[in-house]
């Protein structure tokens, strides 16, 4: 699994991860495979930074089919804009990536599968599998050490002077307690458009 963290304090906004992967009880480190959770997107207003938790293959699926995609077409400023991006994006995750969108007998809605984070100028936002978007105002994390990374953002948050450090408080947590998250640590640092 993993440990990804967006935070945003004092006019930035951070995503920081783990490096671990793992397959079942198998654990892949950073020394045998230069594993990155964070990778860019370019879209029709700026630059938004993604992280997947789960399959490792929701990685290259999601960043193949972000960069296939032209970038007047992707939205990442707005829960509606992401919304409607993700939704536009799903026939394409359907028939040219060969996604399996059964997830429960009872779904309401097919499943996108994906777990995310997205952090970007206008702010944080987790996107789930039938395409429901949040938009967290100090932080929040996704994947196997998310309730760690919660804690320590959460004890941390009022007394930090910055974004990062919360963040990286966040990640150092979930490496320490939970078995699927280990370093380094790779952050990324965006400028907000307003500081809340």
């Amino acid at each position: 699994m993993t440990t990804v963290v967006a935070v945003r304090k004092g006019g930035q906004v951070v995503m920081a991860a783990d490096a671990l992967v793992t397959f079942g009880d198998t654990r892949l480190s950073f020394n045998a495979e230069a594993n990155q959770k964070l990778f860019r997107v370019a879209d029709a207003e700026g630059e938004s930074v993604f992280a997947v938790a789960g399959a490792a293959a929701h990685f290259l699926v999601l960043q193949q089919a972000l960069a296939a995609q032209p970038a007047d077409a992707l939205r990442f400023g707005s829960k509606d804009q992401i919304f409607r991006t993700f939704t536009l994006l799903h026939p394409v995750l359907k028939e040219s990536f060969f996604l399996q969108t059964k997830e429960d007998e009872h779904d309401p809605y097919e499943s996108s599968q994906f777990t995310m984070l997205l952090a970007n100028p206008s702010g944080i936002y987790g996107i789930y599998s039938y395409r429901e978007v949040f938009e967290f105002k100090q932080f929040w994390s996704i994947g196997s050490g998310r309730s760690f990374a919660l804690g320590a953002m959460h004890a941390a948050y009022d007394k930090a002077r910055s974004a990062r450090e919360i963040a990286e408080a966040g990640v150092a947590a979930a490496c320490e307690f939970d078995r699927n998250s280990a370093g380094p640590i790779d952050v990324l640092t965006l400028k907000l458009k307003v500081s809340k």
